[in-house]
Formats: C-alpha cells, sequence, structure tokens
C-alpha cells in the first residue's frame, strides 16, 4: 500500500484579526501585499479578484460570524505549480452558515458578497473549523497566473 502526502503550498501567511471592521481592512491589505511580493502584482487582474475575494470573507467573518473578545484568523496559501491561490477565514460562529441569497436585488444593502465570491471565485465553500473550537472556516480558490516558486533555502 502505498501513501503519498500532499505537498505543503509553496506560500503561506497565517496571523489572527480583531474582528472588527479596522481588523478586516488589515487583513485584506496584508493580503494584498503578500500576492505581490508572491508574483501577483499590485493592478493585475488576478490581484484584483484574490483581494476583492479575501476582503468579502473578511468582511463576513466581521459582520456575520463576530463574537465579543473573539479574533477571525486568514490563512492565505499560492502554489506556484497549479497558479492557485486559496483564502480561508475562519470565525467563531458555527451556527451561522454561508448561504447564497435566494433572490437579490439590485438595491439591496446586503449579501452581495457571497453573490462576487460565487462569482470571481473558481471554487468556495465552508466547514467546520478544524481547531477543535466552536467556528467555521468559510473558503475560496482563485486562480493567480504569475505566482513565483519561493527561494531555496539549503
Amino acid at each position: 500500500m502505498t501513501s503519498t502526502q500532499p505537498s505543503l503550498p509553496a506560500h503561506r501567511f497565517t496571523t489572527c484579526f480583531s474582528s472588527s471592521p479596522r481588523g478586516a481592512r488589515l487583513a485584506r491589505r496584508m493580503c494584498e501585499h503578500r500576492l505581490d511580493t508572491w508574483g501577483v502584482p499590485y493592478g493585475s487582474d488576478a490581484h484584483g479578484v484574490v483581494s476583492l475575494v479575501a476582503a468579502e470573507l473578511c468582511a463576513n467573518a466581521v459582520r456575520h460570524g463576530h463574537v465579543a473578545g473573539r479574533d477571525f484568523h486568514v490563512l492565505l496559501t499560492a502554489d506556484p505549480a497549479t497558479g492557485t491561490v486559496r483564502i480561508e477565514v475562519t470565525d467563531t460562529r458555527g451556527e451561522r452558515l454561508p448561504a447564497l441569497p435566494a433572490a437579490s436585488r439590485a438595491d439591496d444593502e446586503n449579501g452581495r458578497g457571497l453573490l462576487l465570491i460565487a462569482a470571481l471565485a473558481d471554487r468556495w465553500g465552508c466547514h467546520p473549523r478544524r481547531s477543535g473550537g466552536p467556528g467555521k472556516t468559510v473558503w475560496a480558490e482563485c486562480a493567480a497566473p504569475g505566482l513565483i516558486s519561493p527561494p531555496v533555502i539549503p
């Protein structure tokens, strides 16, 4: 019997942010910076798409996943071999699962974030928080041509 381990993504950024609009804004800015350093430059279509998806996931974590005194967690990974970036945002509200709105009008103030994510991401979904605590992780994957491999450190 042969077992294969999935390869680790070549790029990885992870940290926690305060569950506030300021935390969501900082998370988006840090993701944008990482993308640029990983070879997806500011101003490119891929950078814009991944940044918007990350911004929506973080905003949703603050708006719908907020628990007083609890942070949200962002994991951004990129694999140059597949040209894919994965954004995972984990909050502590496991009972509030994301769902696309049944109907949305152009003048609706709410409900467009998941529609944007569904339209822009190649795949997206949700699963229970893996760390054993309460909550959920909402994730999305986007194509990002131009990713560079990290330097090999001997």
